[in-house]
């Protein structure tokens, strides 16, 4: 959860300070949900990726989000 954290925090600075877009951050957030979604493993690992993949998408909205703001 502390890696998540950090990639979180970086991504968005990332795109308030204009080094990456919003689109571009959700691209590549949208390639590692993916990645999770396509591993085939069985029972509590399953969950976890199933997890990662949340924990990604709420990243999306807050990138987003700070892509507006930047924008602002």
């Amino acid at each position: 959860m502390a890696a998540l954290s950090i990639c979180e925090s970086l991504v968005i600075a990332m795109v308030e300070k204009g080094l990456l877009t919003a689109e571009e951050a959700r691209g590549v957030l949208e390639d590692a949900a993916a990645a999770h979604l396509r591993q085939e493993t069985p029972g509590l690992v399953n969950g976890r990726q199933e997890l990662a993949v949340r924990a990604i998408e709420r990243l999306v909205l807050q990138v987003d989000a700070a892509g507006q703001v930047s924008r602002g």
